[in-house]
């Protein structure tokens, strides 16, 4: 079993906004989530409510790491993981290098 298919942009943030729009027509939070989430066709109400945490920090209406940041971060990483190879690279070369010059030459 695989991972299931990600939805749009579009249909995330309507869904967001729709419980937002909606929640104070509901005893709680969550049975706004689960309205939604049902008229939308999205498979988890948990989805639904990872995404509006998500949006309330990117907002920064709750404390944590905005998606700006994560991202940032992942691209960073990405990139060390990319010099530090490069940087194998270039010390094997040298090695190999040093090795052909210190090699008694024949004439």
């Amino acid at each position: 079993m695989g991972r299931p298919p990600s939805y749009p942009k579009e249909l995330r943030e309507r869904a967001v906004r729709m419980v937002l729009e909606t929640k104070n027509e509901h005893e709680t939070e969550f049975s706004a989530i689960v309205s939604v989430s049902r008229k939308l066709g999205i498979g988890s109400p948990e989805t639904l409510r990872k995404w509006i945490r998500r949006a309330e920090i990117d907002a920064g209406q709750r404390p944590g790491m905005t998606t700006e940041e994560s991202e940032q971060i992942k691209a960073l990483k990405r990139e060390n993981a990319e010099l530090r190879r490069a940087n194998e690279i270039l010390k094997s070369a040298s090695a190999f290098f040093a090795a052909e010059l210190d090699r008694p030459r024949r004439y």
